[in-house]
C-alpha cells in the first residue's frame, strides 16, 4: 500500500485518542481554557456522566469572531509566546478542541470583553459551521455533546455514569485546589451540586480552598510544609501520619499550579513517610511546587499531566526533605480520628441502657440492685447522676508515689496508671491521654538506633556461648551476605554449615534480647539481590533492620513500669520526632479532651 497523507479529520481523532481519553479530559482541557483566558468564576455542568453533556462557562476575555476558526484548528494556540522553553500557561499545545470536536458534537459560543455581540462555531464529526453572530455574554460557553459519537468503538472502554462522574469531580477538585481566588461549580441533573466559593489570595486563600476541597479534618490533622531550595520552593500540607488512607487519592501535586500526577513526586511523598506508615496505607498531602518554568518540561504527554525536572533529584530531595522536617517540627501530635474512634468505643448506645430493676448493661455486664446503674439508684448510663459510688482503682504498685506529684503541664501529661500491664494513662490540663507502651518504646529505640547508627557502627554485646540459628538455606544465605550491614547494627553473625548462623554478638543498646527471633525475623526481610552500591535501596534496608531491631529491644506489652518509668517514656517521647507513630505506622498514643469526656457523661 502506498504512503499517503492522512485528512485532516483523521489526524485529529488519532489525537484525540491520547488528548480526550473520557468525559474527565474534557473537562481538564476546557476548565484549563477557561483559566488560561483570565475567568474569575468557572461554571461546569455534565449529564449521563459527562458522555452526553459537558458545558464549561467561563468570564474570562473571551474571542472575536475572526478567532474562533483558529480556535478549531488543530495546532493554533495564543499560549506560546516564550516557546517551549518558559510554558506559563496551563495549555500550550492547541490540540484539544480540534480533537473534541472530531470525537464529539462540539459548540463554542463567546464574546470577548468591550465587544457588541458574540460569535459562534459548530464542530461535529470533524466538520466545521461557522462562525456565525450570536448573542452572548462577555466570555466563553463550550459544550459538548454525544461524546465520542464518531468513533463508537471508544464508548465501550468508559466506565459506568457513576464512575465517570467521579472522575469529572476528581478533575474539578484538583485544578479547584491550585486556584483559590476562582469560583468553581459543578452540576448536573446526574449529580449533587458541588461549589467552590473563590477564597481570595495569599497563604490563607489556600488553606481555605483546602478547607473547602478536602474538608477541615484534613486541615486539622495536618502540618504546614514550607521549603526551598536552589531557587525551587515548596510549599502546602502534609497529612500526620496517623492521618492515613488506604488509597492515595488523598495526594495532590501542582507544579507552577498545574496540576499533576508525576510518579517522581508521589515517590518522593512515599519516601518522606517511609518509616511512619503501616504497609499498604497513603499519606494525605496538598504540595506547591514553584521551579523556574525552564528547568521542568511539561511537553512530556498531551494530557500534561507528566512533568520532567532537569534536576529530578533536587526536586526529591526538597520533598522529603521538607515533608519530614515539617512532620518532625510539627511535634506529638494524635490525629483526631483516633480520638473520635476513640470517643465512639466509650459511647453507650441508648438502646443497651434499659430501664428496669437488674438491667442489662453493655458487654453483658448486670448492674446489681442499689448501684448508681440500677433502678433504684440514680438514671443510668454515663451522666453526672449515675456516677456517685461508682470507682475503679487504677493498676499501680501499692507504696509507688511519683505519678501523683509528675506535673501535668507537659505536651502528654503525667502518668497516671498502666492499663492491663500495655497502655500508660496519663493526664494533661485538658485532656486523658492514653499511651502504647510498646509501640511508643519501638519508635524511640528506632531513632535512637538511626541516630546511633548515623555516627558510627552500634557497640556489640558478645555473646559467652554463640546462638545457632537454623534457616532454610536461602534464607541463611541471605542472612550471611548482609553479615558486614549487620555489623554495623553491633549484630555479629558468620556461616555455621548449610541452612544455619552462627550469632555471635547482639546490639548491646538493646540489652537481652531474642537472638534467634531477631535473626529469623531479618531472614524474612533481607533481599539477597539487593547491592551495597545503591544508596536508597542501602537505605531501605539498613531502616527495615532497624525497624526489626527496634520491636525486639523496646518494653514488650505485658510489662509492669513504675510510675517514674512511665513519666520517663513520656518525656523522651516529647522530645522525639515524629515519635506519634510507632516504625509501622501505628499510633502511639490517643489523646481524647476533657471536652468529649465530658460531653460522653453528660456534663455537656
Amino acid at each position: 500500500m502506498p504512503i499517503r497523507r492522512l485528512d485532516e479529520t483523521m489526524v485529529n481523532r488519532i489525537a484525540a485518542g491520547e488528548v480526550v481519553e473520557r468525559p474527565a479530559s474534557v473537562v481538564k482541557e476546557l476548565v484549563e481554557n477557561a483559566l488560561d483566558a483570565g475567568a474569575r468564576r468557572v461554571e461546569i455542568a455534565t449529564a449521563a456522566g459527562g458522555k452526553g453533556l459537558i458545558r464549561v462557562i467561563d468570564d474570562g476575555h473571551g474571542m472575536g469572531a475572526d478567532e474562533l476558526t483558529l480556535a478549531v484548528s488543530r495546532h493554533c494556540t495564543s499560549k506560546l509566546d516564550g516557546g517551549l522553553d518558559a510554558i506559563a500557561t496551563l495549555g500550550f499545545r492547541g490540540e484539544a478542541l480540534p480533537s473534541i470536536g472530531s470525537v464529539a458534537r462540539l459548540r463554542i459560543r463567546t464574546r470577548r470583553h468591550g465587544a457588541e455581540t458574540g460569535a459562534e462555531i459548530s464542530v461535529e464529526g470533524g466538520q466545521v459551521e461557522g462562525p456565525r453572530p450570536a448573542p452572548a455574554n462577555r466570555g466563553t460557553l463550550v459544550e459538548v455533546r454525544d461524546l465520542f459519537h464518531a468513533t463508537p468503538a471508544r464508548l465501550k472502554f468508559l466506565k459506568g455514569e457513576r464512575a465517570e462522574n467521579s472522575a469529572v469531580t476528581e478533575t474539578v477538585r484538583r485544578i479547584a485546589l491550585a486556584f483559590p481566588d476562582v469560583h468553581f461549580v459543578l452540576s448536573g441533573p446526574d449529580r449533587a451540586t458541588c461549589e467552590y466559593p473563590a477564597c481570595g489570595q495569599g497563604e490563607g486563600a489556600s488553606l481555605r480552598r483546602i478547607a473547602q476541597v478536602l474538608d477541615q479534618s484534613f486541615v486539622d490533622n495536618a502540618v504546614s510544609v514550607a521549603a526551598d531550595k536552589e531557587g525551587v520552593r515548596l510549599a502546602g500540607l502534609a497529612g500526620l501520619p496517623s492521618w492515613h488512607h488506604a488509597t492515595a487519592n488523598r495526594q495532590f501535586a501542582f507544579v507552577n499550579g498545574r496540576p499533576v500526577r508525576d510518579r517522581q513526586i508521589l515517590g518522593a511523598l512515599r519516601g518522606a513517610y517511609s518509616d511512619m506508615l503501616e504497609r499498604g496505607r497513603h499519606p494525605a498531602a496538598v504540595l506547591f511546587i514553584d521551579i523556574d518554568p525552564a528547568d521542568v518540561d511539561v511537553n512530556v504527554h498531551p494530557a500534561k499531566a507528566d512533568v520532567r525536572f532537569r534536576d529530578p533529584g533536587l526536586v526529591r530531595a526538597l520533598i522529603v526533605g521538607g515533608v519530614r522536617r515539617a512532620l518532625l517540627e510539627g511535634g506529638v501530635r494524635a490525629s483526631t480520628r483516633d480520638a473520635q474512634k476513640m470517643a465512639a468505643a466509650f459511647a453507650v448506645p441508648e438502646n443497651d441502657l434499659a430501664v428496669g430493676g437488674g438491667q442489662a448493661m453493655p458487654n453483658g455486664w448486670q448492674a446489681p440492685l442499689g448501684s448508681p446503674g440500677s433502678a433504684n439508684g440514680a438514671a443510668a448510663g454515663f451522666a453526672e447522676n449515675g456516677q456517685a459510688g461508682f470507682t475503679v482503682m487504677p493498676q499501680a504498685r501499692p507504696g509507688d508515689a511519683g505519678d501523683a506529684s509528675e506535673s501535668d503541664d507537659f505536651p502528654l501529661g503525667a502518668a497516671r496508671a498502666q492499663v492491663h500491664g500495655t497502655y500508660i494513662l496519663a493526664q494533661t490540663g485538658d485532656s486523658v491521654v492514653l499511651v502504647d507502651q510498646h509501640a511508643a518504646h519501638e519508635r524511640l529505640v528506632f531513632e535512637a538506633l538511626k541516630r546511633a547508627m548515623a555516627d558510627r557502627p552500634l557497640p556489640a554485646q558478645m555473646l559467652l556461648v554463640p546462638e545457632i540459628v537454623d534457616l532454610d538455606p536461602e534464607r541463611a544465605e541471605a542472612v550471611c551476605a548482609a553479615a558486614a550491614t549487620l555489623a554495623r547494627f553491633g549484630l555479629e553473625i558468620e556461616p555455621f554449615g548449610p541452612g544455619a548462623v552462627a550469632v555471635r554478638a547482639t546490639p548491646a543498646m538493646l540489652g537481652e534480647t531474642d537472638a534467634a527471633g531477631l535473626i529469623r525475623e531479618l531472614a524474612e526481610t533481607l533481599d539477597p539481590e539487593l547491592g551495597e552500591a545503591e544508596p536508597e535501596r542501602l537505605r531501605a534496608r539498613l531502616e527495615a533492620i532497624a525497624s526489626t531491631m527496634a520491636c525486639h529491644g523496646s518494653v514488650r506489652a505485658g510489662r509492669a513500669m513504675r510510675p517514674a518509668e512511665m513519666n520517663a517514656l513520656l518525656r523522651q517521647m516529647e522530645r522525639t520526632p515524629g515519635s506519634g507513630t510507632c516504625n509501622h505506622g501505628r499510633p502511639t498514643f490517643i489523646e481524647l479532651k476533657l471536652a468529649d469526656i465530658e460531653r460522653l457523661f453528660g456534663r455537656r
